[in-house]
């Protein structure tokens, strides 16, 4: 599976200390696996539950992921 990222996620991503970034990255290495919930109002968009992070994503195709959105619990639902 191919993973691509939007640049707000890609820039987030590398701003993270290296333990979470790789905390991060195995869990979406492990995708479709995990604590993934469909995204109500959004057709197509799902919800990665790694920890406290949350990570928004839709599938492209069968095997293609691209990642939308990574922050904090608190922070990933608010708008911008």
């Amino acid at each position: 599976m191919k993973i691509y990222f939007s640049k707000q996620a890609a820039k987030y991503l590398n701003r993270l200390d290296a333990s979470s970034q790789k905390r991060i990255r195995n869990g979406m290495i492990a995708l479709p696996q995990g604590d993934i919930v469909p995204l109500k109002g959004s057709d197509g968009s799902y919800r990665l539950r790694v920890g406290d992070w949350r990570i928004l994503f839709s599938y492209m195709d069968d095997n293609n992921v691209f990642i939308e959105k990574i922050s904090p619990r608190g922070d990933v639902y608010k708008g911008g």
